[in-house]
């Protein structure tokens, strides 16, 4: 060994002061220094790992939220499809019961019109029997050589009325 402390040229008393040394500075850079700089990067990890989870489960929450949304919109188009269906539905119900109602007043039109025509009729005809008449008594007054009496022409005008 003395070969070796000679080949090198190693002093022991300094060598073993140079050990002391380095534990003492190894021992307050490991309480003061690396102790502290250990736990920050543990808790640094906790975080990034926690940061990792929390990134993963927002993926997830993304992933089910736009899921969800085509489902929403998938749902909602159907309803609005359906909605349109029963809208035209019931628009189509609707025009046929304004088509039925208009043929219902254009009937009851007509039908008036059919009475008051009828009832015009029965006027004109009602003048028409009463001017022939008239005409039949001046007729038969003036071919007659005596004048009938007004029971006679009411009596000739209610023969020729029948």
């Amino acid at each position: 060994m003395d070969t070796i402390i000679s080949t090198f040229h190693l002093d022991l008393k300094l060598f073993i002061a140079q050990v002391v040394n380095f534990a003492v500075v190894f021992g307050v850079l490991y309480w003061f220094a690396f102790k502290p700089i250990i736990k920050t990067m543990g808790e640094r990890t906790k975080k990034i790992e926690q940061g990792l989870a929390d990134a993963k489960e927002a993926t997830t929450r993304l992933e089910n939220s736009q899921i969800e949304e085509a489902d929403i919109i998938k749902q909602a188009r159907t309803e609005a499809i359906a909605i349109i269906d029963k809208a035209s539905q019931q628009a189509e119900i609707k025009k046929d019961e304004i088509i039925a109602k208009a043929r219902e007043e254009v009937s009851i039109i007509i039908n008036q019109e059919k009475q008051k025509m009828q009832q015009d009729k029965a006027e004109v005809l009602a003048d028409i029997r009463k001017e022939v008449a008239d005409l039949v008594i001046k007729s038969v007054a003036k071919i007659l050589p005596n004048k009938l009496s007004s029971d006679d022409e009411k009596e000739i005008v209610k023969s020729l009325v029948k």
